[in-house]
């Protein structure tokens, strides 16, 4: 059992007969009344995010989980297949599971969180950026760069990112995971 100040961000927790992954927290301590934990929460099963108030000092309950890195094979359309780097097992997990399985490309080694107790996949931490080149844009209209106007890009995963005037078909990107965003071109 731990307590609210063991809380941090990617420690899984059982709560309302589920498994949840905190995703965000915030400690509180107001100049009136007792102090108290602010937290947003990922289902690991379905994937919903829950926001949550614990009072300071109450019990929750940490599942323990190992992390192992494995290589993203492909998918199936509901599933996404996976390849233990270690001893080469295969697993599948649901899309549920993943944060932006858009961003994924085959190939890439990503960190899966797996619980100790019975070996079940939770969830899949990808790397903080990964760069993906732009397969479609419409071309920058020249005049049109004096602000920070963006334009839709579709990458070679299939994924849609808003990106600046100046990227072209071809370009390299340097995609930021968690929020989705265009971060910077990858010169060659």
């Amino acid at each position: 059992m731990a307590t609210t100040s063991d809380i941090r961000n990617g420690l899984c927790i059982r709560y309302n007969h589920d498994i949840y992954k905190i995703i965000e927290f915030l400690h509180v301590k107001p100049g009136k009344g007792p102090a108290f934990v602010r937290t947003k929460m990922k289902s690991v099963t379905s994937g919903k995010v829950l926001d949550n108030t614990f009072s300071a000092g109450h019990k929750i309950e940490d599942v323990r989980v190992e992390t192992h890195k494995f290589q993203y094979l492909y998918t199936d359309g509901e599933f996404y297949h996976f390849m233990n780097e270690a001893d080469y097992t295969q697993i599948r997990l649901l899309k549920a599971a993943l944060d932006r399985p858009e961003l994924m490309k085959e190939g890439e080694v990503v960190t899966v969180l797996i619980n100790t107790e019975d070996s079940m996949p939770l969830s899949v931490d990808m790397p903080a950026s990964v760069i993906l080149e732009v397969t479609s844009t419409e071309p920058g209209v020249k005049g049109n760069t004096a602000t920070n106007a963006t334009k839709p890009a579709t990458v070679e995963t299939g994924a849609t990112v808003n990106v600046p005037l100046f990227i072209n078909e071809g370009d390299k990107i340097k995609i930021e995971t968690e929020k989705g965003t265009y971060k910077e071109r990858i010169k060659e």
